[in-house]
């Protein structure tokens, strides 16, 4: 039973670190761009778009699925990044505590 109380109390930790956790996911904030910087947007550690950057010289109405492209990958790199990110976090909170293979926290 001590075992028990010790995963508990663990448990418990996890929890609040977990909180605190999401307060910084919704500050943090990841930049990602594509075409060398000139398409760039930014996320903040949910995953929310919240900005994007797009160089003057792709406002022209022959480059626009080049543009469509750019976003979608300055996109995905930036959600890489919060990936990346959130992983590192959640490695930090969860290293004393064994979980299931698999178990992802907090999504």
């Amino acid at each position: 039973m001590k075992n028990l109380g010790a995963m508990m109390k663990q448990v418990q930790e996890m929890q609040s670190k977990m909180q605190d956790m999401q307060t910084k996911l919704g500050q943090m904030t990841v930049t990602g761009q594509s075409g060398g910087g000139l398409v760039k947007v930014t996320l903040n550690g949910k995953g929310v778009l919240t900005a994007t950057d797009i160089d003057p010289s792709l406002l022209k109405p022959e480059e626009k699925e080049i543009l469509e492209d750019l976003i979608a990958a300055a996109h995905a790199d930036a959600k890489n990044r919060v990936e990346q990110q959130v992983a590192e976090e959640m490695k930090a909170i969860t290293g004393g505590l064994p979980l299931p293979p698999g178990f992802q926290l907090p999504f």
